[in-house]
């Protein structure tokens, strides 16, 4: 054999291996099946129990899907039993009535022992008797630009009223352009008010008055300006106090306020501050024994805790909750017992840390109890009195389990339903996998998921693509049972092995893992996501890191664009929905949050816009022109700053489309776009 014939065939045989993926063009059959995805579901039988409980009884129904159709059972808690029943109908409990009244409501609010009704006239505070006459105007400094609010809270013995004087200010607004509107030809012009960092905010000050003497009481609220937020949270029962909270401008102090009625005095019941940020978005508080104590959730000691205030002092009397895992929630408080129910997770090392888990503690720290110690993802839903609980669990990679626990020590009473998914394994249908790896200081892990096509061959080479979203507001990736993703499986089933990340910067672990993302939105753990997908990749040669993608949503749409920016070594092609490009152009209460107040460096170091030049892949971009959660021009900044840099890439500006991106033409041009450039293959001819 010559030389050359040699040279021949290995170039061959390497082409060969190279195209081993694609080897199959993809038809519209294939987009087709890949689109029927969200059907499976009618094929999983026996999925999440949701009880309808039935009034105060401990009784409940609920509907089960079985080979046969949908089957209705009714379940005595009480006696272990359940029995099938003919249809039920849905009889939901009442939610609870807010107060949603403006702070210009001009309509009268009545006192507790209705003799007086309370309203904003001319900007000012004024009551009468009811059904009377004798006007009393409570206030007269009250102005279009400094005027009282409307939201009135009496003291529950009728002889107090606090409220907000708001100093207003005119809020910014966006121009966003309808181009094809529906009732006439010529476009339209629209506004949307929206805040941005460094904006000026309104003022909020608590104010407070006293009927009987016909006066305002001052209070010395000089040391409350300076915020981002500040709201009223109610009297006392026995009429000695009002309470408010304080968020104070960068979120880097917090504080609940108490205002004694006969003087005016401000105390601080919780002052918690920090040299990053307070978790403002997760506040957990409690009032007990008529605000003599308080529930207070704090990160003081590394990790997300739940701590017992004495708010006579201000003091803590105890931390309840301890140890290298979060409270994510406080569900109830039996005040007459002394015990918290509460969802926690991390609470084992032998299991994911962000499968949530229902709690019971005391108050002063003692007695815990996971009542939910099953390995998985739990969510509850309780008798109205409490004794008895349906608990429905599952991970991404188990199907749910459906059981009757009684509330007083979590023993079982029955399980109800296991789910069956034996018929999506017939059709080749790849459970999703739960794989973790070390993140970036070779300490930590960090949790993903890995999603395959059905029918997978692990013989076979696949392209990577990656999921993202990383606000730091939560974590993201799935934690319990679906059998398709709609944002996911769609582009699976064309071929890819798409992964899902929680890297650093993202809520529910330590703090310290949450700061990360501290004026520096532009990291979204990247680190962390390239060496999870490297140790997926050498445990599962099936994973081509070659050929890796990554898309995302709104800041997943920041997220993707990014990658192409500051991480094109590893990633080389991204689509970018909706995506909020630069920080200083998006709204405020979000990015202010984690990028500081006020302004400076740190944004533009994280923008994709003063950063555009650094681009290298292929680039798709997606928005809506009415678009009034991320700003439109957010996107068109980023094509004016690739134009200038001389960058080529894609992009679609979607008439009258907003924020929700995700119809049948979106998810279209996202599996296109993978599968031209990371399969190497044209999609099927849509015309």
């Amino acid at each position: 054999m010559n030389a050359t014939l040699s040279r021949l065939i290995i170039g061959f045989i390497a082409l060969l291996l190279c195209n081993e993926a694609s080897s199959q063009t993809l038809s519209k059959a294939d987009y087709a099946r890949a689109d029927s995805v969200l059907k499976r579901s009618g094929r999983v039988y026996s999925s999440f129990v949701r009880p309808h409980w039935i009034g105060e009884s401990n009784e409940f129904w609920y509907v089960n899907h079985e080979r046969g159709g949908d089957v209705y059972y009714m379940v005595d808690a009480e006696a272990g039993r359940k029995k099938q029943v003919e249809k039920q109908e849905d009889a939901p409990r009442e939610a609870p009535q807010r107060d949603f009244r403006s702070h210009r409501d001009t309509s009268k609010v009545p006192s507790p022992d209705k003799q007086w009704e309370a309203y904003i006239r001319d900007n000012n505070l004024c009551v009468r008797p009811v059904g009377g006459r004798g006007e009393i105007i409570l206030s007269l400094d009250g102005t279009d630009k400094a005027y009282y609010s409307a939201r009135l809270q009496w003291s529950p013995d009728s002889r107090r009223i606090a409220t907000l004087k708001v100093i207003d200010v005119e809020e910014r607004r966006i121009p966003l352009i309808r181009s094809s509107p529906s009732a006439q030809l010529q476009p339209q012009l629209e506004w949307r008010d929206y805040a941005k960092p460094g904006d000026v905010l309104p003022v909020y000050l608590p104010t407070l008055f006293d009927i009987k003497e016909r006066r305002q009481i001052a209070l010395d609220t000089d040391q409350f300006v300076k915020q981002f937020s500040l709201r009223l949270t109610g009297w006392r029962k026995d009429s000695r106090a009002f309470t408010f909270e304080f968020n104070q401008r960068g979120h880097q102090r917090y504080t609940v306020a108490e205002v004694e009625a006969a003087s005016g005095q401000i105390r601080r019941l919780v002052d918690e501050t920090s040299p990053t940020f307070i978790y403002y978005n997760n506040v957990i508080r409690r009032d007990i024994d008529d605000g003599r104590l308080m529930i207070w959730a704090s990160e003081r000691d590394g990790w997300r805790h739940l701590y017992l205030i004495d708010c006579a002092t201000g003091k803590i009397k105890n931390q309840i909750t301890q140890g290298e895992w979060v409270v994510r929630s406080l569900d109830h408080v039996d005040e007459k017992n002394g015990l918290l129910y509460f969802y926690a997770s991390g609470l084992y090392d032998t299991e994911d840390p962000y499968n949530r888990h229902y709690c019971r503690i005391q108050l002063n720290g003692g007695g815990f109890r996971d009542l939910t110690p099953e390995n998985g993802n739990h969510e509850l839903s309780f008798s109205r009195d409490r004794k008895y609980y349906v608990d429905a669990y599952s991970r991404p990679d188990m199907p749910p389990v459906s059981l009757l626990k009684r509330t007083i020590d979590g023993s079982l009473v029955m399980e109800l339903e296991r789910c069956d998914v034996s018929d999506l394994r017939g059709e080749g249908w790849q459970p999703i996998e739960v794989f973790r790896a070390k993140g970036r200081d070779g300490v930590t892990d960090i949790w993903g998921n890995i999603h395959r096509p059905s029918g997978f061959d692990p013989s076979r080479k696949y392209p990577v693509v990656e999921f993202i979203y990383a606000g730091p507001h939560d974590s993201h990736v799935d934690k319990a049972f679906r059998p398709a993703h709609h944002l996911v499986s769609k582009l699976v089933e064309l071929g890819f092995i798409v992964v899902s990340i929680d890297g650093m910067g993202t809520a529910n672990r330590s703090k310290a893992f949450h700061d990360v993302c501290w004026k520096n939105l532009k990291d979204a753990g990247f680190p962390d996501r390239k060496l999870w997908i490297r140790a997926a990749a050498n445990r599962y040669p099936s994973m081509d890191i070659s050929r890796v993608g990554i898309y995302g949503w709104s800041a997943g749409g920041q997220n993707a664009m990014g990658a192409l920016l500051f991480h094109n070594d590893f990633y080389k092609v991204a689509v970018s929905f909706c995506g909020c490009h630069d920080n200083r152009m998006d709204k405020i209460w979000w990015n202010e949050q984690w990028m500081g107040y006020p302004v400076d460096s740190s944004y533009a170091a994280s923008s994709n816009v003063d950063n555009a030049a650094l681009l290298k892949g292929k680039l798709l971009l997606i928005n809506g022109e009415l678009d009034d959660n991320v700003d439109p021009a957010s996107t068109l900044q980023v094509v004016n700053a690739l134009v200038n840099a001389g960058k080529n890439f894609d992009q679609y500006y979607l008439p009258s489309k907003g924020h929700s991106l995700g119809s049948a033409f979106e998810i279209r041009q996202l599996q296109d776009y993978f599968v031209r450039h990371l399969k190497d293959e044209d999609p099927p001819d849509w015309d």
